[in-house]
């Protein structure tokens, strides 16, 4: 199987162990795009044989969140899963919410959260911070296109839906927003909607997913194809003669390939040769140069 599965998948599991899941049932090397907290439920591309090298392509795309901010405590972790560390009841209306998501839109500086898995020297900033080694992260900059809110919830909670890019931590954007209106928080749920064209209302369950695979079904709106999840790049189309360079990773000349001379320089293209996606290739002056291999010779 080389495609990427729309998987959703339940709270309580980690990204890793969804990994491990799909692998054993497709026997196909397998990855994910985009890592989702153990407790957050959702959308969860997973990308299957071929498929795994497409993850800068699919991990770069728009990611859409519906979260429960509750105010009155921030954790430690930033989660409902984390000690408490401050306490709060100045709490906010929704007039104060919406007023402070203003300031949550477009680029802006977020510090990682000390209980994350990006790595500081090679290891995980979590074992730090449970080592008691790390205080603070360094901000940097993410995108969020939009803060809304959905529906005000009992005990001083609220739904909201946002809009980012990658990086973005939902429950950093949760904690920053209680520090804005003056009244600690911490994100008490997460459900990822969204990731590019993945979306949750066509994504399998976990269950779902194993009986295909049982019955032999691989097809589906929750199964996408190598040549769906590159369309959004520009294609290029080879002429048939030119298919042993072409399937060896041999630098083409871009005039060969139609469309190839309408391409800007360093810009990625999908190339295509007797019907066959082939790969990704980079144009670097007159030249096409292999960037992602997609195509698998058969034995």
């Amino acid at each position: 199987m080389n495609g990427i599965i729309n998987l959703l998948k339940p709270p309580c599991l980690s990204s890793a162990q969804a990994v491990s899941f799909v692998k054993r049932l497709t026997g196909q090397k397998t990855g994910h795009a985009g890592t989702l907290d153990p407790e957050a439920c959702g959308v969860l591309p997973m990308m299957c044989g071929k498929a795994t090298a497409l993850f800068d392509y699919i991990a770069e795309h728009q990611k859409v969140y519906v979260a429960e901010i509750a105010f009155g405590t921030a954790t430690d972790t930033q989660d409902a899963t984390g000690r408490i560390v401050e306490r709060g009841t100045d709490y906010p209306d929704a007039g104060r919410l919406n007023d402070a998501f203003t300031h949550f839109r477009g680029t802006v500086m977020q510090a990682p959260p000390a209980f994350s898995a990006i790595k500081r020297e090679g290891r995980p900033l979590y074992e730090l911070a449970r080592g008691g080694s790390l205080t603070e992260t360094e901000p940097r900059p993410v995108q969020v296109e939009s803060v809304t809110l959905l529906e005000e919830m009992p005990e001083h909670r609220f739904l909201i839906r946002v809009r980012c890019g990658k990086g973005t931590y939902i429950r950093t954007l949760c904690h920053d927003l209680g520090r804005l209106v003056g009244c600690p928080a911490h994100m008490h749920l997460l459900i990822r909607e969204q990731t590019g064209p993945f979306r949750i209302e066509d994504a399998i369950t976990m269950e779902e997913f194993e009986t295909a695979v049982k019955n032999g079904i691989h097809a589906g709106r929750w199964l996408m194809s190598m040549e769906q999840a590159v369309s959004h790049l520009p294609q290029l189309t080879l002429k048939d003669t030119l298919w042993k360079p072409c399937v060896n990773g041999a630098p083409l000349d871009a005039n060969e390939a139609r469309g190839g001379a309408e391409l800007r320089h360093g810009q990625i293209a999908a190339l295509y040769c007797r019907s066959a996606l082939i790969g990704l290739f980079e144009k670097q002056g007159d030249r096409l140069k292999l960037r992602t291999m997609l195509y698998q010779i058969s034995n």
